[in-house]
């Protein structure tokens, strides 16, 4: 399994997701087709899930770590990427048995709203581990 790095645009966060468990989105998120833009995302993670279950004959899973953590830095999104979120969201509390799971939802103090919707997340998926943080300055 190879880590998957997509670059930042104007419209799009930066993700790098890597077979260790550490896993980051940062930036803005609202492209013009969001599913289509998040499909590798979403694949990575289910593959990722998924691996563990398969026979150790076909796959090496040494390197995948069964901690995972997701630090999410979202300054802003659309309701298609919120729609989206909470996708990758229930993938990760379908698969909290096997895995340690914690999301950080990163967020500036002076951002009421991205505070907000990292609040309404943990309301949302009481089952995670969703920790608000605040970033430093």
């Amino acid at each position: 399994m190879e880590n998957l790095n997509i670059e930042a645009t104007k419209y799009t966060p930066e993700i790098i997701f890597d077979k260790s468990g550490k896993l980051s989105i940062k930036g803005k998120s609202y492209p013009e087709n969001t599913f289509e833009f998040y499909a590798p995302v979403m694949g990575w993670i289910k593959l990722y899930f998924l691996i563990d279950t398969l026979p150790k004959l076909h796959f090496s899973t040494d390197s995948l770590s069964k901690e995972l953590t997701l630090d999410m830095e979202i300054i802003y999104f659309n309701s298609s990427s919120s729609k989206l979120f909470f996708d990758l969201f229930d993938v990760f509390e379908e698969n909290k048995e096997n895995f340690d799971i914690t999301i950080n939802w990163l967020y500036d103090e002076d951002n009421e709203s991205a505070r907000e919707a990292g609040e309404d997340f943990i309301e949302d998926f009481e089952n995670l581990n969703i920790k608000l943080v605040p970033k430093q300055r």
